[in-house]
């Protein structure tokens, strides 16, 4: 008899944690049975939504539950509770969300670019939620500044512009006045042919995925991107240990890090570190709407070992 497919937003819930409110998905493994339970942490430009075809299908091997970061996801900011998105803070609410809803249970952490940044900080900083980790997984995560492979201009200029609207007043005249959908579908159109998100595809796909780009433009706090752009471009996770493994799912070529670099730092960081190489191309789509377009993200390898652990 075949399986019955779910409709995944009837998991997507209200989360209301340290004055904050935003969404979580509490997908439930494929099979009753299964005890094992998934962390799944999102990167720097995305939603629930964005990364609801990967959650569909890591839901073969556990539990799958994805919660918002402040800022991020539509989720309210830090900013509106007085606090400022730092690392240590989106660390300290990762740390709040973990204990709230695992308890003494024990999970697998597994997180994308900016989000594998927060779960690690995190378990730097609570080395006794740590200790009920069984392993982390990277989905081309990073560690260091210097894991970035811009050129020198670009570097300089993305670093004056992140902070520049990190502030205030500029933050709000980009959220309310450039991010506007028109100015955002022109941007794209100039780059369509060239920009990796989007050359692959035919028209009809292309605006597809730039109306989903629109969407995650806006629903994000622009003030609070800029804050994390800066956070990575001055990123050093190499002075503190993580007693865990790590299995690196990583690209080739990754159009945003040096992969023998990032390698590097994180044998500095964790016990033992193993690199499994994605059938994905570039960094990572825009969007990934089924399990069936997930599929290349999760190497054979790191898919055994998700079997077994």
């Amino acid at each position: 008899m075949p399986r019955q497919a779910i409709n995944i937003t009837d998991y997507i819930e209200p989360l209301h944690i340290n004055g904050l409110s935003g969404r979580v998905l509490n997908l439930p493994a494929q099979k009753s049975t299964t005890k094992k339970e998934i962390l799944m942490l999102y990167g720097h430009h995305a939603s629930i939504e964005r990364m609801m075809g990967l959650a569909e299908d890591l839901r073969k091997y556990a539990k799958v539950t994805l919660p918002d970061l402040p800022g991020l996801g539509g989720m309210d900011s830090f900013y509106t509770i007085g606090k400022k998105p730092t690392l240590d803070n989106m660390a300290d609410y990762l740390a709040s969300f973990v204990k709230m809803r695992y308890k003494n249970r024990r999970f697998t952490i597994i997180a994308m670019s900016f989000g594998f940044v927060v779960a690690t900080r995190m378990l730097q900083k609570y080395p006794e939620l740590a200790k009920r980790v069984d392993v982390v997984v990277s989905i081309v995560g990073f560690a260091h500044k210097d894991d970035f492979r811009f050129k020198r201009r670009n570097w300089i200029l993305m670093n004056i512009m992140t902070r520049a609207f990190s502030h205030r007043v500029p933050a709000w005249l980009v959220q309310h006045v450039v991010l506007r959908p028109a100015f955002i579908r022109m941007a794209y159109h100039l780059v369509e042919n060239t920009h990796d998100k989007l050359k692959d595809a035919d028209e009809a796909e292309r605006k597809r995925r730039v109306d989903f780009e629109i969407g995650l433009w806006q629903m994000n706090d622009i003030r609070t991107y800029m804050d994390n752009a800066v956070t990575m471009f001055k990123l050093d996770l190499c002075t503190q240990q993580v007693d865990l493994p790590v299995w690196h799912v990583t690209v080739e070529p990754d159009r945003y890090f040096d992969n023998r670099l990032v390698e590097q730092h994180l044998h500095i960081i964790y016990n033992d570190v193993t690199i499994a190489l994605s059938k994905m191309a570039g960094h990572a789509p825009s969007v990934v709407a089924t399990a069936k377009e997930a599929a290349p993200f999760i190497p054979a390898s790191a898919r055994r070992m998700l079997r077994q652990t």
